[in-house]
């Protein structure tokens, strides 16, 4: 886990770990299990490598995503969620329940 200076409020420290929209999109991808690199890409859309890359590897670095070589020619890549990241799904539910509930009420 990082040795960052964490905010006094729990809320924006939550808010710190999870504010980009590409680490959103990360959580809500990964939740049903495994992914490679390409598969997350492919899935999230609209993100450069360098960006996806430089956000897995801040996830990987808070605890939040498990990143997995294996040594084969070509080398593959996995990412999965750690038991931290696994707990953010209610808030993941919780914004997609609003979501949705937001969508109905502006259509």
């Amino acid at each position: 886990m990082s040795e960052k200076k964490l905010p006094a409020c729990p809320v924006e420290t939550t808010l710190t770990l999870i504010s980009s929209k590409w680490k959103i999109l990360i959580l809500r991808d990964l939740m049903p299990g495994t992914k490679r690199f390409g598969e997350l890409k492919k899935s999230i859309g609209g993100v450069s490598q360098k960006v996806l890359t430089a956000q897995l590897r801040e996830m990987e670095t808070d605890g939040l995503v498990r990143r997995t070589v294996y040594p084969e020619v070509p080398p593959r890549v996995e990412y999965t969620l750690t038991a931290l990241g696994r707990s953010l799904k209610p808030i993941l539910d919780a914004m997609w329940d609003w979501g949705e509930a937001y969508q109905g009420k502006v259509e």
